[in-house]
């Protein structure tokens, strides 16, 4: 065989293996999760939003993978990504919208595809998305108000976030998500975006700054319309730290 034959072939794509990227970010308000529009043109029918994800290469670790494409679609670089699982269901690929998109774009659209997703919590403010390849937009949605995604993305993102809440019991949540000075009712905030219940404010606060992963500023919110809330930020060196060995179950 020859030698350019088999560079081809070790650089092909695999049909049946995939990776999806769950990005996940907060506004101040909600929980906030990363989407590509793959809609190719104006004809196009059925659902177009969709989370980054494409075919791996045969010849690429899943890790690099993830990287790769999250890159390709959204540009997004130097993301930290944690699996999520595999998601092999032999219906994932059963609307008929997904269908025809993927003969638009894959060599063997019909070939059974098992994906394995990744999930990240990363700063809004610090990476602007830009679509490529055949994501036609990359932009922020709200986690609360998704009711269908394509493939079965829905499913992957509700494991992603059931995985995000079995995060928070082990170790804190919010350094990769808040900006670097916050204010106690945005953490607050924060966590009950992710559990998605409410929570007692001032139990809340009183198992937060129990932990001591936070410090007090001298400094007050500006230009905010009502009356300026203290703002505080991590302790990096105590965050990391219950990060790396985990705590008590919070009781939330």
């Amino acid at each position: 065989m020859n030698k350019e034959l088999k560079k081809v072939n070790k650089n092909a794509l695999n049909p049946n293996v995939s990776v999806d990227c769950v990005i996940f970010g907060f506004d101040l308000e909600k929980l906030t999760v990363l989407l590509i529009d793959r809609c190719r043109n104006k004809r196009d029918k059925g659902i177009k939003l969709a989370l980054p994800g494409n075919l791996i290469y045969t010849n690429e670790h899943l890790d690099q993978a993830a990287i790769r494409v999250l890159d390709e679609l959204t540009g997004l670089k130097n993301i930290y990504l944690e699996q999520v699982g595999a998601f092999g269901n032999p219906d994932r690929i059963s609307k008929d919208s997904d269908r025809e998109w993927l003969k638009s774009i894959r060599a063997e659209p019909e070939a059974s595809v098992i994906t394995v997703a990744y999930f990240s919590l990363i700063k809004m403010p610090d990476y602007l998305p830009q679509a490529s390849s055949f994501a036609k937009t990359a932009g922020w949605a709200s986690v609360s108000e998704i009711n269908e995604l394509a493939f079965d993305h829905f499913e992957i993102l509700q494991a992603a976030k059931e995985k995000l809440k079995q995060k928070i019991k082990i170790q804190p949540i919010g350094f990769n998500l808040l900006p670097e000075k916050f204010t106690l009712s945005q953490l607050h905030r924060l966590y009950e975006s992710i559990l998605e219940k409410p929570l007692d404010k001032r139990n809340f606060r009183r198992k937060i700054q129990k932990l001591e992963i936070i410090t007090s500023l001298k400094e007050k919110q500006r230009g905010v319309p009502h009356k300026p809330s203290q703002l505080f930020e991590f302790k990096e060196v105590r965050y990391q730290e219950l990060t790396q060995n985990g705590f008590d179950n919070f009781g939330f």
